[in-house]
């Protein structure tokens, strides 16, 4: 219920922040997390400031983005030629 009110309207999460050092989802909007990049601190909440979300948001955009596919060199090195070609 919870999620379903913080979620209405509001699409699929592009990042997520967990702060407090756990490395986990913990079931929040597990679906809507299916894509997103994951970024972890050690802050606790109360501590996290304009500066953190800077940099989780820094991060954020030099990430290569591939929503669940390969990288471009990945899906080639495993190809293969048929025989007699």
């Amino acid at each position: 219920m919870v999620a379903e009110a913080l979620a209405a309207g509001s699409g699929d999460v592009d990042l997520l922040i967990r702060t407090g050092g756990e490395k986990r989802l913990s079931d929040f909007l597990l679906w809507e997390c299916a894509y997103a990049e994951l970024w972890f601190t050690d802050r606790m909440w109360p501590d996290f400031d304009a500066a953190d979300l800077d940099a989780a948001v820094r991060e954020f955009r030099g990430r290569e983005r591939r929503f669940g596919g390969v990288p471009e060199t990945a899906a080639h090195a495993g190809t293969l030629m048929p025989i007699g070609v």
